[in-house]
C-alpha cells in the first residue's frame, strides 16, 4: 500500500462544503485563516438544473449518480432485525444539500432548547417519555439568535417576522422567539390555494403565516428573484434564486484568497498523532491518496457521514473511533417524523400548478409547547404546512381516493378531472432521542471502497406516534374548514429510515459523559476537532434543521477565530 502524498499544511480543514461547511468558511477566511475545504462532489452551475421534472424529480439527478448513492445506510427498527439497504438523502456537490433542498429556513423556537426543564416545570417530573435520552441544550435560543440573523442576511432569507424586539406582528409567527430584526426580504408570494388555506385558518381562530425560505423574493446580493416554476423541489435553481452556499458564502470565502476547495475528493480518515491530537485528514482523489495536514479539522459531512467518519477513524488513542472513548458517537440519533401525511380532495380546482414547496402557509399553534398538553399523553407537537407545488408527473401520481382503480381509462378520466383538486400536507413533528435509536457501522454491508456503511437502528416511539395522530386530526380540521370533501390519513410509521432531517450522533452538551462535543461544537476528547451539522443537535423541534445548522456553524467558526491559540496550539 502506497503512502499518502503529503500536502502543505493549512490552518483549517473543513470536511464537506455544503450547508454547514459552506457557511463556516466565510467567518474563518474573513479573519485571515487559511482554509482547505474538501468536497466529495464538484461545482454545479445553473445549466445543470434546467427545469426538467423527469430528470430532477423522477430520475433524481444528480444524487442518483453520486458517491452517496453507493454508500446508502442500512436500516432496521431494532437490534433484533437484519438491516436492509435504504436510500441516501445526501447531495455530493459544492453547496451540498443546500443545492437541492426545499429551502424552508426555520429558526427553532425557544422551547426546543429547553425541552426537559420546560416540560418538567409546566407538567411535572414524570412527563419525559420513558427511554428518552433528551437533554436541554447547553444554551438557550437567545445565545443563538445573533447567529441566526447573521446567516439570514449572509445567504438571503425571505419571510415575515412575527416578533421583532418584542413587538408582535400577527402576519408572522406570533410564537417565534424574539428577533432583533426582520428578514432581509419580504416573504415569497401567496397563491390562490395558500390564500384559501389562510382564510380557513383564520376562521378556526388559528394564526397562519407565510413561512421563511432561503429563496430570493426580490433582487438580493446580485441574484434575481424566484421565478416560481418549482422545478427546484429536488434540484438546484437555474437562476440562482435558491440561497445555496454554492452561490452565497462559498464564493465570498473564495474571493478572500484564503479558501481552496478540493473537489471530487473523499476523506477516508481523520488522522491523529500519538497524543490523540488531530493533525489532518487522508483523502482519495481519483486513484491518488493525499494527507492534508492542518491545525484544526472541522467535520461538516452530514449527520450520517460525520458519525461514520469518526467511527472509521480508529487509532491507538481512540480504538473505538475518534472522539468515542465515552461511547457517545452514534448515540442520541433521531430523524424528523416527516411521514404520515394527510391528503385532501376538494370539489373545485385549487389553481396550484407549479410554484415551489417553500411557497406555503404554516400553522404553529400545535407546534412544540405552544398549546396546553396537560390532558394529552405526549409532549411536543407539529408544524402544519401546505404549499403551492404541482407539476404534471406528480399530479399523475395522485390518489384516486378509492373512487376508481389506479390504471386504465377510468383512472385517466379521474386524473384529468381532479389533477388540480388535491393537496398533500407537509407536517413536521417533534422527535425525541431514545436509548434504542443509534447509528453504528454495518458489520456486513460495505461501500465500493470496502468501508462499512452506516447502520441506522431506530424506530418512532409512542410519543412521536401520538404527535402524528394528533397533528393529522388538526390537519383534517384545517382542510375541512377550507372545503375539502375527502381526507386520507396515512399510516403513523414505525421504522426511522435515512432522512434529509437527521439529527444527533455527535450531540452537543456540557457533560462529556453524554455528549461528543462541547457547547461550542468542539470535541470533549480532541480539542482541535470540531463538528458542524445537525449531528450536534439534541432536539429537532417541528422544524427543518438547515438554518439552525448554519447558525451553529457560524458560531463555532467565530469561536475558533477568537480562541485560535488555545484550540490550534
Amino acid at each position: 500500500m502506497t503512502m499518502p502524498k503529503n500536502l502543505a499544511k493549512t490552518d483549517v480543514v473543513i470536511v464537506g462544503m455544503g450547508a454547514a461547511g459552506g457557511v463556516a468558511a466565510l467567518p474563518l477566511t474573513n479573519a485571515g485563516l487559511k482554509v482547505v475545504g474538501i468536497e466529495a462532489g464538484g461545482w454545479l452551475n445553473p445549466r445543470d438544473f434546467a427545469p426538467d421534472e423527469l430528470r430532477n424529480g423522477t430520475r433524481n439527478w444528480p444524487q442518483s449518480v453520486q458517491k452517496a448513492a453507493s454508500e446508502a445506510p442500512t436500516v432496521r427498527a431494532d437490534s433484533s432485525q437484519k438491516a436492509v439497504q435504504g436510500g441516501h438523502p445526501m447531495m455530493n456537490a459544492v453547496g451540498g444539500t443546500s443545492m437541492h433542498y426545499w429551502a424552508q429556513s426555520w429558526r427553532l423556537n425557544p422551547w426546543d432548547f429547553q425541552v426537559v426543564s420546560a416540560t418538567k416545570r409546566r407538567y411535572g417530573e414524570d412527563r419525559i417519555p420513558a427511554g428518552s435520552t433528551v437533554e436541554d441544550w447547553p444554551f438557550g435560543y437567545d445565545e443563538l439568535e445573533p447567529y441566526y440573523e447573521k446567516v439570514e442576511f449572509a445567504v438571503g432569507i425571505s419571510g415575515q417576522a412575527g416578533n421583532v424586539k418584542g413587538k408582535i406582528n400577527s402576519a408572522g409567527n406570533i410564537f417565534e422567539g424574539e428577533r432583533q430584526s426582520d428578514y432581509p426580504m419580504r416573504p415569497l408570494r401567496t397563491s390562490p390555494f395558500t390564500e384559501l388555506m389562510t382564510d380557513a385558518a383564520h376562521s378556526l381562530g388559528w394564526n397562519p403565516f407565510q413561512g421563511p425560505a432561503a429563496i430570493t423574493s426580490e433582487l438580493y446580493d446580485g441574484r434575481p428573484p424566484c421565478q416560481y416554476h418549482g422545478f427546484c423541489n429536488k434540484g438546484g435553481c437555474h437562476v440562482q434564486a435558491k440561497s445555496s452556499t454554492a452561490f452565497t458564502t462559498i464564493p465570498k470565502a473564495v474571493d478572500t484568497g484564503n479558501l481552496d476547495v478540493v473537489t471530487y475528493a473523499r476523506v477516508t480518515e481523520v488522522v491523529t498523532d500519538n497524543d490523540g491530537k488531530v493533525i489532518g485528514v487522508n483523502y482519495l482523489r481519483g486513484s491518488e491518496e493525499f494527507f492534508q495536514p492542518a491545525d484544526v479539522v472541522l467535520m461538516a459531512s452530514y449527520a450520517y457521514e460525520n458519525v461514520r467518519l469518526l467511527q472509521l477513524s480508529k487509532s491507538r488513542s481512540f480504538p473505538n473511533g475518534l472522539s468515542n472513548n465515552s461511547d457517545q458517537v452514534g448515540k442520541h440519533y433521531l430523524s424528523h417524523h416527516q411521514g404520515s401525511p394527510v391528503i385532501a380532495l376538494f370539489p373545485d380546482n385549487l389553481h396550484n400548478w407549479y410554484g415551489l414547496p417553500a411557497q406555503g402557509v404554516a400553522i404553529d399553534n400545535w407546534a412544540d409547547d405552544n398549546f396546553d398538553h396537560s390532558e394529552l399523553n405526549f409532549i411536543g407537537g407539529a408544524n402544519l404546512w401546505v404549499h403551492t407545488d404541482r407539476k404534471p408527473i406528480g399530479a399523475a401520481k395522485m390518489s384516486t381516493f378509492g373512487r376508481t382503480r389506479s390504471w386504465g381509462s377510468d383512472w385517466k378520466k379521474f386524473i384529468m378531472e381532479n389533477a388540480d383538486k388535491t393537496n398533500t400536507a407537509y407536517i413536521q413533528k417533534t422527535t425525541l432521542p431514545y436509548e434504542t435509536n443509534y447509528l453504528d457501522l454495518d458489520p456486513q454491508v460495505k461501500d465500493p471502497l470496502g468501508f462499512p456503511v452506516t447502520r441506522i437502528t431506530a424506530s418512532y416511539k409512542e410519543n412521536e406516534k401520538r404527535i402524528a395522530q394528533f397533528s393529522q386530526d388538526m390537519m383534517e380540521k384545517w382542510y375541512r374548514e377550507a372545503g375539502a370533501t375527502e381526507i386520507i390519513k396515512t399510516g403513523l410509521g414505525t421504522v426511522m429510515g435515512a432522512s434529509t432531517h437527521a439529527y444527533g450522533g455527535t450531540r452537543m452538551g456540557d457533560n462529556k459523559e453524554t455528549n461528543v462535543v462541547n457547547r461550542w461544537g468542539f470535541s470533549h476528547e480532541v480539542p482541535n476537532l470540531g463538528v458542524l451539522g445537525a449531528s450536534v443537535m439534541g432536539t429537532s423541534g417541528a422544524r427543518n434543521p438547515t438554518l439552525t445548522v448554519q447558525a451553529l456553524s457560524w458560531r463555532t467558526a467565530e469561536y475558533l477565530v477568537a480562541n485560535w491559540q488555545s484550540i490550534a496550539g
